[in-house]
């Protein structure tokens, strides 16, 4: 058994004894070939080396070829991360985007939908209010038909119709008289053709009634009653499209009625006579003394206002009645007013200045309501007979008449003008008159006329 130190021991031995010896003397060649296996080791070596480092370039560049295409592949997916983030913040900002517009075209479509249905239920409910409205409408006038039939064919009324205008009758009776039992050949046409135009009916209305009568009569023997009850059919198809009740409660508030008529007509005492009607009817007015040239007329329509108990606006005699209308128009849509009744001071239709005077009043009267006047009621003197005709034409330029009053029938030979009229020009007839009483002033029916105008008042 060998231990360390003698292990240690030996080794000791052994080296002095090698470095006893002495190197052997190496021949040429041996010195050659060991100085080339020496070079041979070294270029090895280098080559080794080279290898080595050539290999540990390769793999430093593919090191760093590996890190680069890593580094791109990390841009790159990096990049396609924030496209893809990008995009989904775009595809999302779209889909946020069409969604808003669907919801906002939702929203105008539904907006569309109530506009379209609120208006149709507007248009509906529009359509009922002017149904409801034109049912009412009729059922007034209906009523206002009725009272004026009931009215005017009243038996006390109807006498004094007839009574009033018995100067007439008399005299178309008395002719009729003489036509009766007679064959309504050509002679006693030509006669009632006379007898009809004297007594102020007029030619055109003579040959109309005439000719309508011989249609089916001609060449008949007929009594004098049948031809008073022809007569009154024909006349009354004269004067049936020219009867019409005025309605003041319609249309515009205040509603603006301007009277004009000639000296002496009666207009002051017909506005009173309508304005008393109208406050029984609870209305609210205002009368309006236009005709500052007479006192008088001033305190006339005071009267009928203080009782009717409807107020008058008036100035001093020889005021601009102009400037009073105008006030007074003012006034009346100040307290909400129903209506404004305009008296006018009388003129003659031929005295040019006079009537340039009423046109100035009709122009004051526009300046504040452009649709004013809303009635201008031309009031006709019964006794003037065919001169009436002239007095229509001449107010209807000037002022622009859109209805008449026939006053002074209680005792007039000329009442058969108004057919004339009738027949010449077409404007509604309001009302007659045959009396000084409010009761007195009548709605016009054309029946009741007619059969009074010949005479055949009975039904």
């Amino acid at each position: 058994m060998i231990l360390w130190f003698g292990k240690k021991k030996k080794a000791d031995e052994m080296k002095a004894a090698g470095a006893a010896m002495e190197a052997p003397e190496l021949s040429a060649d041996e010195l050659a070939a060991q100085q080339a296996e020496a070079a041979r080791l070294a270029e090895e070596k280098a080559e080794i080396e080279r290898a080595v480092a050539e290999a540990n370039k390769a793999w430093e560049q593919r090191q760093a070829r590996e890190a680069e295409a890593a580094a791109a592949e990390s841009a790159r997916l990096e990049e396609e991360a924030r496209r893809a983030e990008e995009a989904a913040a775009k595809a999302g900002a779209e889909e946020a985007a069409r969604l808003a517009a669907e919801a906002e075209a939702a929203r105008k479509a539904r907006e569309e939908r109530d506009a379209a249905r609120a208006k149709a239920e507007a248009e509906l409910k529009l359509l009922a209010d002017r149904r409801e409205a034109e049912r009412l409408r009729a059922e007034r006038e209906a009523a206002a038909r009725a009272a004026m039939e009931a009215e005017a064919n009243n038996p006390g009324f109807m006498a004094r119709l007839g009574t009033g205008l018995s100067r007439s009758s008399s005299r178309l009776t008395q002719g009729l008289a003489a036509l009766g039992k007679r064959k309504l050949d050509e002679d006693t046409l030509e006669e009632l053709q006379d007898l009809l135009i004297t007594s102020d009916l007029g030619a055109k209305v003579a040959a109309r009634v005439t000719k309508n009568l011989s249609k089916e009569r001609f060449d008949r023997e007929i009594s004098e009653d049948e031809i008073r009850l022809a007569l009154a059919e024909e006349i009354t198809e004269v004067l049936k499209p020219r009867e019409k009740v005025v309605d003041f409660s319609d249309g515009s508030r205040p509603r603006i009625v301007l009277f004009v008529g000639v000296n002496g007509s009666g207009k002051t005492t017909t506005i009173g006579k309508i304005a008393s009607k109208l406050k029984e009817q609870g209305a609210r007015a205002l009368l309006v003394a236009g005709d500052t040239f007479r006192a008088a007329a001033i305190e006339q329509l005071t009267v009928w206002g203080d009782r009717a108990g409807i107020p008058v606006m008036s100035k001093p005699t020889g005021a601009d009645a102009a400037g009073l209308v105008y006030e007074a128009i003012e006034k009346a849509k100040a307290e909400d007013l129903d209506l404004v009744l305009i008296d006018t001071a009388g003129r003659l239709q031929n005295k040019a200045e006079l009537m340039a005077e009423l046109e100035k009043v009709v122009r004051v009267i526009r300046k504040l309501d452009p649709t004013a006047p809303h009635d201008v009621i031309l009031v006709l003197d019964a006794t003037v007979g065919q001169n009436a005709l002239s007095q229509v034409d001449a107010f209807r330029q000037t002022a622009g008449v859109t209805g008449l009053v026939m006053t002074k029938l209680d005792g007039t030979a000329k009442g058969g003008v108004l057919v004339a009229i009738a027949e010449a020009y077409d404007l509604p007839i309001h009302f007659i008159g045959i009396g000084e009483k409010a009761e007195d002033l009548r709605p016009f029916s054309a029946e009741a006329f007619s059969r009074a105008l010949v005479g055949a008042t009975a039904g």
